[in-house]
Formats: structure tokens, C-alpha cells, sequence
């Protein structure tokens, strides 16, 4: 027996010798692939909410969804509709947290140039580049200015660009914030002597996409409504159907659950088909 332990403490031995030749190398994060958690925390960030984290946007979802679960199956008391009308409701903090970061991000797209030209006269001017950004929370757009604050007060006390800016592009978690930051992060590592015509071109490609993206939206508007129409309608009519309680009866059983599940399959299927055909494409954060 002692020698089959020796044997084994042997060969334990020999082994771990043999792996030590062969040191792992550290795993490496794979680019440009971020979290379902990571782009809600991105859209709380756009819509204004920046003291919300996911986790309490998805127990509220959770909240909604039981709250008008309850209400539902206490005025039909048909369990499939309650769960279809509840999963709207669950889903309703998400869509308003979307919908408002994208009404904002439409905002800020059309306020970037201006504080692009802003930072370019500071730089022109002689200022530095943490100053001619500090100067952003006193001259530029109202939207961004709580945001320049916040940096200007981060490096009087740390002193620490690069740590400020970062903490910069957090704050804003826009993409073109992030160009712009990484554009200033580079031209204070190996020097700025074309960092002014690299913001005023900056500046000329925002406002030419600006103007691009308004007049595609305009055109492409009755799109992406005529999908939220065609979406709402069919529930709508079950919504008025449950006044009468006789017309629930046939969603009670095995086939009014399928029916519904098969309706609402198909409702988000098609919604986010035709509203990805209609909408443009919305810039993505690869410099975070």
C-alpha cells in the first residue's frame, strides 16, 4: 500500500515538473463583444439615469410584470391573457429606458459639433487640454456641461488625465464621445500639433451626419410607426374584448394559450423585423 501512495506522490511530481515547462499564457478578452448588462448600463447612462443600475431596471421589469399579472387575471381571470398583458407591462421600463436614450442620443448628435468647435478655439487659443475641456462645463451645450463639470472637479483634485477622461467617457457612454476622448488621449501621449484640423474635421463629418441622419429619419418615420401600429392593434382588440367575459371563455383552454403564444410569437417577430428595416443603424461604442 505505501508503495503505490509513493508510487503515485512520484508520478504527481514528475508531472507537475513537466507542466511547469509549459507556462499558460493569460486569456485574452475578446474585442468588440460587450454584455447584455454593459449596453443596458449604456442606455441608463443615455437616458439620463445614470444613478440606476441594471439590476434594479430588471427588478422593476420584474415588479410591472407581476403587478399587472395580478390585475389582469383579477378582471378576466383567463391566465394566458393575464401572462401576455404582463409581459407587455414587464418589458415597459426597458422600452422607456431605449426609447428615452435614443431621443437624447438624437439631441446630443445634433449638440457634439458645437462643443467639438468649442474644445478647437480653446486649443487655438493656447489653453491646454484639460482646460480647454473644463471650459466645456461653463460655454458649452447645456446637455454636456454636467458632464465637464464632473471632469474639471475629478482633475483639480486627482490631477490625472487619463484617469479623468476615462471616467469622462463613462459618464457620457456615447460613441462619439468616445472618438473625441480617444482623439485627446493620443495628442497628450505623442502630441497635438494637428489635433485642430483633426477637430474641426471632426466637427464637419458630426454635423454632415447629423444633417444626414434628420433627413433619413424624417423619410423613414411612417416605417418604423406603421410597426408599432400593426403591433398594438391585435392587442388592443383583445384588450377590449376582455370587458365582456363571455368572449374570454375560448382563451381559457389548451387552444386559446397556443393561439396567443403563436399571436404573440409572431407580433415580435415582425415588429423587430420591420422596425430593423426601418430604422438606421445606431453607432456603437468599439472605442469603450
Amino acid at each position: 500500500m505505501s508503495s503505490i501512495f509513493i508510487g503515485l506522490v512520484l508520478g504527481a511530481g514528475v508531472f507537475c515538473i513537466y507542466w511547469s515547462f509549459w507556462p499558460r499564457s493569460a486569456p485574452t478578452p475578446k474585442a468588440g463583444r460587450t454584455s447584455v448588462a454593459d449596453r443596458v448600463r449604456d442606455q441608463l447612462v443615455q437616458a439620463g439615469f445614470e444613478t440606476v443600475s441594471p439590476g434594479q431596471l430588471f427588478t422593476a421589469c420584474v415588479i410591472v410584470f407581476v403587478v399587472v399579472f395580478l390585475g389582469g387575471y383579477s378582471m378576466t381571470h383567463v391566465i394566458p391573457i393575464a401572462v401576455c398583458f404582463a409581459a407587455m407591462g414587464g418589458y415597459g421600463p426597458l422600452a422607456l429606458v431605449a426609447m428615452r436614450a435614443r431621443k437624447r442620443r438624437t439631441q446630443l448628435r445634433e449638440l457634439w459639433p458645437d462643443a467639438v468647435d468649442n474644445i478647437a478655439s480653446a486649443v487655438r487659443a493656447g489653453l491646454a487640454l484639460p482646460e480647454a475641456l473644463s471650459q466645456l462645463a461653463i460655454r458649452g451645450p447645456e446637455e454636456l456641461r454636467p458632464a465637464f463639470a464632473a471632469f474639471a472637479e475629478d482633475y483639480r483634485t486627482t490631477g490625472r488625465f487619463h484617469d479623468c477622461l476615462t471616467r469622462l467617457k463613462d459618464r457620457l457612454a456615447d460613441p462619439v464621445a468616445d472618438r473625441l476622448v480617444e482623439s485627446l488621449r493620443i495628442a497628450r501621449e505623442v502630441g497635438g500639433s494637428d489635433l485642430g484640423r483633426v477637430l474641426r474635421t471632426l466637427s464637419t463629418f458630426l454635423r454632415e451626419d447629423a444633417r444626414t441622419r434628420a433627413e433619413m429619419e424624417t423619410r423613414q418615420g411612417w416605417t418604423v410607426n406603421a410597426a408599432r401600429l400593426a403591433a398594438a392593434a391585435p392587442w388592443v382588440v383583445l384588450a377590449m374584448m376582455s370587458i365582456q367575459p363571455g368572449s374570454l371563455s375560448a382563451y381559457s383552454g389548451a387552444a386559446g394559450t397556443a393561439v396567443l403564444a403563436v399571436g404573440a410569437a409572431v407580433t415580435v417577430v415582425a415588429y423587430r423585423l420591420m422596425v430593423r428595416i426601418g430604422r438606421l443603424p445606431e453607432d456603437e461604442r468599439v472605442l469603450r
